[in-house]
């Protein structure tokens, strides 16, 4: 097979957030196992593979290192790559859908990826919570794939996401973070249980809540975040008899003595904070705050931040395992208190 013959076996997608040099490497690899490109055959040169794709030349390179370091590739001074092993073994490809980028997803992230090693190729992207752009990813990509897994969070449209949801093969679909009531047949889940988690979350903090007597959590009007969260909150508070409130715009609300604010986004910790600061209450005596998701500043900030957050890395894991599996459990994951200074 000529070298340029090789490039209709390869692909890149400028739209996917995957690594364009995995993109490349792993479109090698499938053509590879099916038997497209062949044991000793020469690839492309990296001066090639850069201007067919307009990519550098050290992406094309990266690609190349990749294959090589796995096993998959060899080289010769003055010549160029070649196919080295076509044993390449059974492929994982998989469709990876994330409703946005965060410190939090890149923890997921690293442990998916990381968990399945070396011989799985995952097509990332990112539809930032538009209900359209995800269907329309979607229904473009439902042919090919191992499995698909998919974290379903929307500003508009999520109503209709189950349908979207029901049209992919159920044996290869993992929802992420969030079940969707009335998706179809068995498949598999790693999520978060958002009404338990909190209301177990401030039941666990119960004697530190016991200073203040309001609770207020900053829940943006237009969010993405799950009405769970809310559920779980109003419970808690009716439960244990705490005045509270909803606040949709931190900025234009009044810090008060005997107040504990709850913050999802990290914008509005900032916003927050500024305003404690600005005042002359002490944060964890005269005013409380507790912060969704456990970062390494929140550890310093203000002495020490408490917070309520999942574990991202175990979300990750354990996705990958059910792949690895084959497996369709649903496996709900902790969620933890990390009290300090702040309450």
């Amino acid at each position: 097979m000529k070298k340029d013959s090789v490039f209709q076996h390869l692909f890149i997608d400028y739209y996917s957030a995957t690594p364009k040099y995995l993109q490349l490497a792993n479109s090698i690899i499938k053509a590879i196992g099916e038997g497209k490109i062949m044991k000793d055959e020469l690839l492309p040169s990296i001066n090639e593979l850069s201007f067919e794709f307009e990519i550098s030349r050290d992406t094309a390179e990266k690609g190349y290192k990749h294959l090589k370091k796995i096993g998959i590739l060899g080289s010769v001074p003055g010549k160029g790559y070649f196919v080295k092993n076509t044993e390449v073994g059974q492929h994982l490809k998989i469709f990876l859908l994330f409703n946005k980028l965060s410190p939090h997803k890149k923890i997921i992230y690293d442990a998916f990826v990381a968990s399945l090693g070396e011989m799985a190729s995952v097509d990332f992207y990112i539809y930032n919570n538009d209900f359209a752009f995800f269907k329309r990813l979607i229904h473009n990509k439902k042919n090919d794939y191992s499995h698909y897994v998919i974290i379903p969070h929307f500003l508009d449209g999520g109503e209709n996401a189950v349908e979207i949801i029901n049209t992919l093969p159920k044996e290869k679909l993992i929802l992420m973070d969030k079940l969707v009531p009335g998706v179809e047949g068995k498949y598999g889940a790693v999520y978060e249980n958002f009404e338990k988690d909190i209301y177990d979350a401030l039941e666990q903090s119960l004697e530190p809540l016991s200073k203040y007597h309001t609770i207020k959590i900053i829940f943006p009007e237009y969010t993405y975040h799950p009405v769970e969260i809310l559920k779980g909150f109003y419970r808690f508070c009716q439960q244990y008899a705490f005045n509270y409130k909803v606040v949709h715009d931190i900025a234009n609300e009044p810090i008060k003595e005997g107040e504990v604010f709850i913050n999802l986004m990290e914008n509005d910790l900032v916003i927050l904070i500024e305003k404690i600061l600005a005042t002359k209450l002490k944060v964890g005596k005269h005013v409380g705050v507790i912060s969704y998701n456990e970062t390494p500043l929140k550890k310093i900030i203000l002495n020490g931040i408490t917070t309520i957050s999942t574990d991202f890395q175990m979300m990750g894991e354990k996705t990958a395992q059910l792949i690895l599996e084959q497996s369709t459990e649903h496996i709900e994951i902790p969620f933890y208190l990390t009290q300090r200074a702040s309450l």
